[in-house]
């Protein structure tokens, strides 16, 4: 593993596999960079790939205070900067991940070879966004632990959970997260708005909807796919933690998308 320090944060990562194609892979709200452990090695093959944990999660640093989406799009260019990587690189990123490397893809659009946006968070209905307040709030003050159950009962459905194994690490992992700065990336979901994002993309697009998404059905996730200039849409029989729940897809879909386009 690899540290680096910013003006405002400190952020753990790792470069791993070997070829001159690098993928940055960008983990969802709650997760880290072990997120992506059940498709690395898949993807890890003839390309490298970057992870990392993103400020507020895993081992990076953890704010008191507001985060910024624009700051988690500028940790990806400080992360390539940091190992002098100037040719441009794909990113792929889940959920609220999705919607940073949107961001990045929009504002980077010189270091941006290709995108994959799985699921992606983008924006939040106005009348949902109280009641997304109030959650933050009760996270803060209460912990984890009493909002565990029906959290995962939306984000990792039960029929997704065949391999009791992997279902149990990722709720240990989820409950080991940080109360306060979990609650601030929450907080930076309310007032989302990526509407001038999309057509400002420029690389080709892969969105990947996930069938079984009880918190971002594809509904939510197709008009993404239509807004960013050629984006290509996929929906996978998935769920909103896509990468852990059912790797062997995924992969596959990546692999696919990434190959196609000589990365």
């Amino acid at each position: 593993m690899r540290w680096i320090e910013l003006s405002d944060a400190a952020l753990r990562y790792e470069v791993v596999g070997e070829g001159a194609p690098l993928l940055v892979l960008v983990h969802e709200m709650g997760g880290s960079l072990n997120s992506w452990d059940a498709v690395l090695p898949a993807l890890a093959r003839g390309r490298r790939l970057l992870r990392y944990d993103a400020r507020g999660a895993g081992m990076s640093s953890k704010p008191r205070g507001a985060l910024s989406i624009d700051d988690a799009a500028a940790d990806i260019a400080a992360l390539l900067d940091a190992e002098g990587i100037d040719a441009p690189v794909a990113v792929a990123g889940c959920a609220l991940g999705g919607a940073v490397a949107i961001r990045f893809a929009a504002r980077h659009a010189a270091r941006c070879a290709a995108l994959i946006a799985m699921t992606p968070v983008t924006e939040l209905a106005p009348e949902r966004r109280e009641a997304m307040r109030a959650h933050a709030d009760r996270m803060e003050r209460d912990g984890l632990r009493p909002l565990v159950e029906a959290s995962l009962a939306n984000s990792y459905a039960p029929e997704l959970r065949l391999d009791p194994a992997a279902y149990a690490a990722f709720r240990a992992r989820w409950l080991g997260n940080d109360p306060a700065a979990f609650a601030a990336t929450y907080r930076m979901l309310i007032d989302l708005d990526m509407a001038q994002d999309f057509p400002r993309v420029a690389c080709p697009t892969l969105v990947i909807a996930a069938e079984r998404d009880r918190l971002r059905p594809p509904a939510l996730v197709e008009p993404v796919a239509r807004a960013i200039p050629g984006a290509r849409l996929v929906r996978l029989d998935t769920g909103h933690f896509m990468a852990t729940q059912t790797p062997g897809i995924v992969a596959e879909v990546m692999n696919g998308f990434l190959a196609a386009h000589g990365l």
